[in-house]
Order: structure tokens, then C-alpha cells, then sequence
């Protein structure tokens, strides 16, 4: 479905419905436009799937002990670095792009686990969660790099409030409170604090995800019932409407220099490349050492099979250009390219690998 969305955005974009496409987009709604409405208000219900994955998880999944975090935690960070340091040396000589570093340093879980899903039982079940478990760290990175770098101004008095509404919540998790409605209705004054205080509105998403009680006496815990709730309305609504909004680029008098500047190709080579060095390199770093495990079953052709696919990074290096060149639409289609070049590449080779290596 998201790379359905891709596709019609990209066709729309070139076609005479172009300007219909651009309109509807900053057409206004509420006081904000309809791509705002995606990007800062429906793209925080994704982040609080994210903040309700990255809890469980780290409480009572994959990630729940500090010997299962070493591998994919290290290996996450590295997957960061390396592509940021890659995208930073392509771009020393533009210092107005320095500001999209943090691009290439996300990977998209959806598609990278959906290729997985298509191979099957080619590849073990310990690569699958190794995967997840680098994917779900490095959207927790992703989430820091957002509050630290991309925040502009910040007004003090709405954020004091939406500290206070998630006060609130704290408390009514220690007291036993297990209905969802008042942490979802008390969520949106959070998220409305946050927008109003300069801090990127998505984020509260991430917040208030991280006081919804996940333990219950008994039943089903409320952070489940919610995590599954949300789930469809993510995958088949939310995030391929982000992908429409975000992924239309006009071809339309774009020269080869545009293909080939800095821009698109500091972050074609930081997902291709650079992702797949900092994982796979960080990865067989640990296990020879033996600080590590490798993965059960799994040969070092998939693993660095799996490396590459880390290197899709399709939805939040979007999300994270948008951020880095708000109001800069040219930018943003150097962007977009450079987002499509190295997530198709890295999905590409990482599939043949995977698929080879099974063999």
C-alpha cells in the first residue's frame, strides 16, 4: 500500500493534475494546511506506535535485558553514524546542506520487514528479530536526533503544559488506571502544548506512548489493545497518506546536475553505503570479539544481507527532510531523490543477497 502511494504520488506529480495535487495540499483546514495535518497531526499517531513498540519491547520483549540490547543497540548507533559522517563528507563543500545529516541515518521498518515477509522461510527467525530489534532502536535514535536538532524556537509556557498533562498520565498509570480514554483524550491537549511550543508535534505521540500501562493484572494490557488498534490505521491509512503528501517529485525541467549534486548523493550513498559498513562491520565486530551472539541459524551472507536492507529509508528520512529544509521545495526534491535512489538500491540488493544466500 505505502509503495502504492509512492507510486501515485509520483505519477500525479508529473501529470496535468499536478497543480490540483500541489493545491490540495496547501489547501487550509483549521488553520493549518492539509499536508500539516499529515505530517504534524497524523504522523503522530505513527510516533506513538513507535513510542508503544519501543515500550514493550524494552520491557518485556526482544529488547527487555541489557545482554539482548548490546548487539542491536550498538549496531543501530553505528548505523547512524556512519551514514551521517558519509552525507557530512559528500556535503563539506555546500554548507547550506549540512543541515540534512541526520537523513540518511533512519531506516524504515515497514519496508525493510516487509521484504523479509516476502522471502519467508528463507530467512531464520533470528534475523527477522534482529532486524526489528536494530529498526525499533534506531527509530528511538531517530526520535532523539529529531528533539535535539530539528526544534527551533520553543515556547516555554505551552510545553510547561503539556509537561503537566504528561504528569497527569504518569499518575494515572501508578494509580491503576487502565481505560485508554482518559490517556487518549488527555494525549491530544499534549499533543496540541507541543505544537504550539515550537517542539515538533509528532513527538508527543512518543510521550504520551511511553506512560500507557503495558502490565495489568488481568486481560489484555492496555498498551497492547491500543498497539493493535492503531496498527491498521497506520499501515493502510496514515503512513501511506504521508507517503502520498511527501514522495511527488516534478521531473519536469530537472537536469542531470540536479540528480547528481551533493544533496541526493551525500544521502544515496549514506543509506546504500553507509548503512550496511556501520551495521554489518559493527555486527561481526562484536560476535568475533565475543561480546556477542551471532544470530541462530543464520550465515554471514544473510546477515549481511540484512545490513543492506537497513539502508531503506524511505519514511523518516523523508519525515527527517522535511524537518532539515522546511520551506525549501527544491531542496526537498534533492532530498526525495537521494531518499528513493538509496532505499531502492539497499531493498534491491538486500533482497538478491537474502535470496542467494538461503541458498
Amino acid at each position: 500500500v505505502l509503495l502504492g502511494a509512492t507510486i501515485a504520488a509520483l505519477i500525479v506529480a508529473n501529470s496535468p493534475l499536478a497543480p490540483t495535487y500541489v493545491a490540495a495540499l496547501h489547501h487550509a483546514v483549521g488553520g493549518m494546511s492539509v499536508e500539516h495535518w499529515i505530517n504534524d497531526g497524523a504522523m503522530a499517531l505513527f510516533f506513538l506506535l513507535i513510542g508503544l513498540e519501543v515500550k514493550s519491547e524494552f520491557v518485556s520483549g526482544h529488547l527487555s535485558t541489557w545482554g539482548e540490547r548490546i548487539l542491536p543497540g550498538t549496531a543501530a548507533l553505528a548505523g547512524m553514524i556512519v551514514p551521517a559522517c558519509l552525507y557530512l563528507l559528500v556535503n563539506m563543500g555546500t554548507p547550506a546542506n549540512l543541515r540534512g545529516w541526520a537523513i540518511p541515518a533512519a531506516t524504515d521498518i515497514a519496508f525493510a520487514l516487509g521484504i523479509l515477509a516476502l522471502l519467508g522461510s528463507r530467512v531464520p527467525t533470528s534475523l527477522k528479530v534482529l532486524l526489528t530489534a536494530i529498526a525499533v532502536i534506531d527509530d528511538l535514535l531517530a526520535i532523539l536526533v529529531i528533539t535535539l536538532f530539528y526544534t527551533g524556537h520553543i515556547a516555554l509556557l505551552p510545553l510547561l503544559a503539556a509537561g503537566a498533562g504528561l504528569g497527569v498520565l504518569v499518575v494515572l498509570n501508578l494509580s491503576g488506571v487502565r481505560s485508554l480514554v482518559p490517556y487518549l483524550l488527555i494525549g491530544v491537549g499534549i499533543w496540541y502544548g507541543v505544537l504550539l511550543s515550537g517542539v515538533h508535534a509528532t513527538l508527543a505521540g512518543v510521550a504520551v506512548a511511553l506512560t500507557i500501562p503495558l502490565r495489568t493484572g488481568g486481560g489484555q494490557p492496555p498498551l497492547k489493545r491500543l498497539e493493535h488498534a492503531l496498527q491498521p490505521w497506520s499501515s493502510f491509512l496514515i503512513v501511506p497518506a504521508f507517503g502520498f503528501a511527501n514522495a511527488g517529485i516534478a521531473f519536469g525541467g530537472m537536469a542531470a546536475a540536479d540528480v547528481i549534486s551533493p544533496l541526493p548523493v551525500g544521502i544515496m550513498l549514506g543509506l546504500f553505503l553507509g548503512k550496511q559498513i556501520g551495521i554489518f562491520a559493527t555486527i561481526r565486530g562484536l560476535v568475533t570479539v565475543g561480546l556477542a551472539a551471532a544470530p541462530k541459524g543464520a550465515s554471514w551472507a544473510q546477515v549481511y544481507g540484512m545490513a543492506v536492507l537497513c539502508g531503506i529509508g524511505f519514511t523518516m528520512s523523508l519525515f527527517i527532510g522535511g524537518l532539515a529544509f522546511a520551506g525549501a521545495p527544491h531542496a526537498m526534491n534533492s532530498v526525495k531523490i537521494g531518499v528513493f535512489a538509496g532505499s531502492i538500491l539497499s531493498g534491491i540488493a538486500g533482497w538478491t543477497l537474502l535470496r542467494r544466500g538461503a541458498r
